[in-house]
């Protein structure tokens, strides 16, 4: 049983949790026996055997559907229906039908991805031979060789490279959003024993050890590769497997695929549960007036209807309860499904053909990926954006500078010609003739400016057809290396320790003797480099409030000017850092180097030790002046951000990057601004071991309403306490930033607001750091951009441009709500109305569960009569255009205070149903009762009161209809006028002569009894009476008898 259920995809024993890992290079048999997990991953739903059983599992899950399967149930029954069994199976088997195919469209989709990424071949050392084997077939241990441009296939310690000193260069676009960033590596390993962390989430972090010849060495981050990246630069390398498959970093970050469903869809399974209370409530009020009427008046019919064995008015009445269930079983029609999923199709299919959302530039169009969640996007209260690719382009300029206390960068709109630079990038504009003219003048401090830019960094130089590309861990680097070079000093190259300078033409080494690493705390970087005249230099670039307190206070006359232009360039938008440096002593310096080694080889505090060195020589440093780049955003995101807020949409900006780079482009998209009351800075130095976002209890953080508009920049570590304080105090701010928060973190905010606000949430990013965010949101958008698919794989829509979110909101998404809201009230209309007609007809035919209208029109009441009219409304409706919906963004609010459908709204077409079919009911009813035709017969008779009463029904929910369409298109007119047509049609020919005389023995003349065959003693009652066994046959000829006698009382 249990192999049986493993087969089927269910986990029948519970995994022991992995404390350690512990592997050997190329010993499969040793690392086998641990039972780690394959290369394979899996992000489909179902397989060949549990897809039909979840699928429909998944689907019952819709209470309605379970009811219909019910109803079919009791239709088989002849003892209680009065309705044919098809009336129920064919709507029913068409509802699952559609669903089942649009399932098994989307997870066969999905197979064909995890086929394709599972299926590329890798070269892997096997008994001292590189073969090439498939990914799912990679083993934990086993060591790969990767090629330049190729992904890497899991998680990796890095062994050697094709490189001088091992170092390699790789692109974390699928992991972190960001270009590249290179690795130094000095193994040349192929047989070792690793022991390290078990498998997490933690992109940055990663501890090991690893032993070799009874020597054992550290391991840190700084020595893995991650799957989802890719090698560049490097012609080959290899790496032995640490994590495989769903324990590689990257699927840990996935989070968890759910099966996401509108607050409608969770709305009518409320109200479909109260209408199963209601009813019963109704069949209970019909069945016992039946067991009275039987009491009283059932004696008078006896001798036309005579009882079966033990049959009585209490079994007539329980009997009629059940017959009543299946015919006002309208109440939750199973059409209503049909026609949610084609609504939702349509909608989808909009998104999918808007040109406004296309982006020429890419050839990337608009795409619905999910096609159940639309109307949910006209009710989003909260935007949870990522920053790096989403709302930027990933693409920096070097706009500004202040060197020794000048300004540069705002002096004419003439552009610099660098021709005189043979090597500068022609892409690169600066305006200020000023700056060139100091740097060929032979300025020191100019020129000590821009060989710091072209020194303090982690860039990395590729030469292709003669022309010098660079690629950066971060787009600001690059764009203060590129402004280096222009300026006459050229990065060409680097080496684990050298960096190759051109300075003015003339070609100069430098030797690399040590890099202070950029991290959250420190907030700078520094390099310590040799001259070729032998010179020792440290060289910084950093926040500058983190500069100035290590400045020689030989510089505070520098630095008072300095901030002035660095509170300038603020105003502007503009991302700054302050540029030092600082001229060492060799004897000092090799003392420091000595302490440096000791703290970097450390197996405890490795981090805290190397910074406390770190602060012994950054100090008594000698001010530059500072740098200016602007961070290109996409065109329009300040302007959406905008008409989203003023749509009344807050929105929240998570991002890894430093709270300084998070505050300017908070600044320069507008989401921040000057005129705040009050911009709060939460900002904490450490995390703590574990963060618990999410509270036990559910409690729900209720809107306050404050004076003014406030803004609120958090760190990740910050979010580890006080968390529901921390969100009321977000939630009343009209901008939220996160900043240095891991993807696992950005899920967690997300469910951190969907458990405490109880507010629609959207999700966008680009990278596969938000696939868990955009996973955990009620919407999840991906940025079809520059970092990978991974965000647009997990995603429900995705485009290519930010600002093409306001549209998918703003227009189709108050389309899409007003549509399924308009539809909703509708259908429920229509059919409330259809069974309350029913409901008051058990009145007048002794509660005998007889029907009010033939079984035809029964049938095709939702499926032909009213179907097409109501898709064509919930298609094609709008209420205004799109330009009014981007000049009038309030008009969004409606969605976001389910305005348009609610339990009120379901209450007051409860009522209008009520009033509508006591009308609809009433006026035939009286109208007919003292009809005669002009030779002074009586006409009234129950065919002919079905025939006008259903009549009057149809016409009137079409009317009805019309009164509630905005937007009239020629396909509403065909689909009202055609629908009506159709009926007439059906009707003259159900009721025609010639049918009676085609099908004479299966004709279903309205008031006669099929079922009973008639006899020459009775042929006025057709029934053989004594051999009845049928009640439900019998109760419905019964009430055909009471109709037409009250009828011809009337006449009478």
């Amino acid at each position: 049983m249990g192999s049986l259920l493993s087969a089927c995809g269910i986990n029948v024993k519970k995994k022991k949790v992995e404390e350690e890992r512990h592997l050997r290079a190329n010993d499969r048999e040793f690392n086998l026996s641990f039972k780690y997990a394959n290369n394979a991953i899996k992000t489909s739903k179902y397989n060949v055997f549990t897809f039909l059983p979840l699928n429909l599992f998944e689907q019952f899950q819709r209470l309605a559907n379970a009811y219909f399967v019910f109803l079919l149930i009791l239709q088989l029954i002849p003892q209680i229906s009065s309705l044919s069994w098809f009336t129920t199976v064919v709507p029913l088997l068409l509802v699952l039908s559609i669903t089942l195919a649009k399932d098994l469209s989307d997870d066969i989709t999905r197979h064909k991805n995890d086929n394709h990424v599972n299926n590329r071949k890798v070269e892997v050392l096997i008994n001292g031979e590189l073969k090439s084997e498939k990914w799912m077939n990679v083993q934990v241990g086993d060591i790969v060789k990767l090629e330049n441009n190729e992904f890497v296939t899991a998680d990796l310690l890095l062994l050697s490279s094709s490189e001088p000193l091992n170092l390699i260069y790789i692109e974390t676009a699928e992991l972190d959003g960001l270009v590249s960033k290179p690795v130094n590596v000095n193994m040349n390993l192929s047989i070792c024993e690793v022991r390290c962390e078990p498998p997490n989430n933690r992109l940055d972090k990663f501890t090991g050890t690893l032993t070799m010849r009874g020597e054992t060495f550290a391991l840190d981050n700084e020595r893995i590769l991650l799957r989802g990246c890719t090698l560049r630069n490097t012609e080959w390398c290899f790496g032995l497997v640490v994590f495989g498959g769903p324990d590689t970093k990257l699927m840990q970050n996935s989070g968890k695929s759910v099966f996401k469903r509108t607050s409608i869809d969770h709305l009518m399974n409320v109200l479909v549960m109260f209408i199963f209370g209601f009813l019963a409530f109704m069949c209970t009020i019909l069945s016992i007036g039946n067991a009275i009427w039987e009491y009283q008046e059932g004696n008078s019919f006896i001798t036309f209807l005579p009882r079966a064995d033990g049959a009585n008015a209490s079994l007539s009445a329980f009997l009629t309860f059940w017959s009543y269930v299946i015919i006002l079983n309208t109440v939750v029609p199973i059409s209503l499904y049909v026609s949610v999923e084609i609504l939702r199709l349509g909608n989808s299919y909009f998104i999918d053909w808007d040109r406004k959302m296309y982006h020429v530039k890419s050839d990337t169009p608009a795409q619905a990926r999910t096609t159940t969640l639309n109307e949910e996007l006209g009710q989003i209260k909260y935007i949870f954006s990522d920053k790096t690719g989403t709302l930027t382009q990933n693409i920096m300029t070097f706009n500004r500078c202040s060197i020794n206390g000048k300004s540069y960068g705002k002096s004419s709109k003439k552009k610099i010609d660098f021709s005189w630079n043979s090597l500068a990038d022609s892409k690169f504009c600066f305006h200020d003739h000023k700056l060139v003219e100091a740097v060929k003048s032979g300025s020191p401090e100019v020129r000590a400016f821009f060989r710091l830019l072209a020194l303090c960094h982690t860039v990395m130089a590729e030469e292709k057809t003669e022309e010098l590309f660079y690629q950066a861990q971060s787009p600001d680097e690059g764009a203060l290396v590129t402004a280096a070079r222009n300026f006459g000093f050229v990065f060409r190259s680097r080496t684990p320790e050298t960096i190759s300078l051109v300075e003015m033409g003339v070609p100069t080494t430098y030797e690399l003797l040590a890099v202070l690493d950029f991290n959250n705390v420190r907030k700078r970087m520094s390099v310590i480099v040799r001259s070729p005249e032998g010179k020792l230099t440290l060289f910084c670039k950093g926040a500058d409030t983190i500069i100035y307190e290590r400045l020689h206070p030989s510089s505070s006359k520098l630095m008072e000017v300095t901030t002035e232009h660095l509170n300038e360039y603020a105003g502007e938008g503009l991302r700054t850092l302050a540029l030092a440096y600082k001229d060492l002593d060799e004897d000092e310096f090799e003392k420091w180097k000595e302490r440096h080694h000791e703290a970097s080889t450390s197996l405890e505090d490795r981090e805290a030790k190397l910074d406390t060195i770190y602060e012994e020589i950054e100090k008594d440093l000698l001010l530059l002046g500072a740098s200016a780049v602007e961070d290109k955003l996409q065109d329009g995101v300040p302007q959406t951000i905008e008409q989203l807020a003023k749509a009344d949409i807050k929105i929240w900006v998570l991002t890894g990057d430093k709270q300084e780079t998070a505050e300017n482009i908070g600044y320069s998209c507008n989401m921040l601004r000057e005129e705040m009351k009050e911009i709060f800075i939460v900002a904490a130095n450490t995390a703590e071991e574990k963060s618990r976002l999410l509270g036990k209890k559910s409690q729900v953080v209720e809107d306050e309403k404050v004076d003014g508009e406030y803004g609120l920049v958090i760190n990740g570590h910050s979010l580890v306490r006080e968390i529901l304080e921390l969100l009321r105090t977000a939630c009343m701010c009209q901008a939220v930033i996160c900043c240095r928060v891991t993807p696992l973190q950005k899920a967690q905010v997300v469910e951190l607001v969907k458990k405490h606000k109880k507010a629609v949430t959207l999700a966008i990013g680009d990278g596969a750091n938000d696939v868990s965010m955009i996973k955990t949101a009620h919407i999840g958008v991906g940025i079809s951009g520059q970092e990978g698919m991974q965000a647009v794989l997990s995603s429900d829509f995705s485009f290519a441009q930010f600002r093409y979110l306001q549209r998918l909101l703003l227009v189709h998404g108050r389309w899409s709500y007003l549509r399924m809201c308009k539809f909703l009230r509708y259908f429920f209309y229509k059919n409330f109305t259809f069974t309350f007609v029913h409901f008051w007809y058990g009145f007048f035919c002794g509660f005998s569960a007889q029907t009010v209208y033939d079984e035809w029109f029964i049938t095709l009441y939702n499926l032909v009569y009213t179907a097409l009219p109501v898709i064509g409304l919930s298609i094609f409706d709008q209420d205004v255009n799109d330009r009014w919906s981007f000049q009038y963004p309030q008009l969004y609010a409606p969605g976001q205070l389910n305005q348009y459908f609610s339990k009120m709204a379901f209450a007051r077409i409860l009522l209008h149903s009520c009033y509508s079919s006591l009308v609809l009911f009433f006026i035939p009813w009286a109208a007919m009762c003292d009809t005669v035709r002009d030779d002074g017969k009586d006409i009234a008779d129950y065919q002919s009161f079905a025939l006008l009463a259903q009549t009057c029904l149809l016409i009137a929910v079409s009317v009805q209809m019309g009164l509630d369409t905005y937007y009239w298109t020629a396909v509403n007119q065909f689909f009202l006028w055609g629908s009506l047509s159709v009926y007439f049609a059906v009707t003259f020919t159900m009721y025609s002569n010639g049918m009676y005389l085609i099908f004479t023995s299966s004709f279903p003349f309205i008031g006669e009894c099929p079922s009973i065959p008639t006899t020459s003693a009775h042929p006025a009652v057709s029934g053989e009476w004594h051999g009845l066994s049928d009640i439900g046959t019998v109760t419905k000829w019964r009430g055909s008898l009471i109709q037409n006698a009250i009828y011809q009382s009337c006449g009478t």
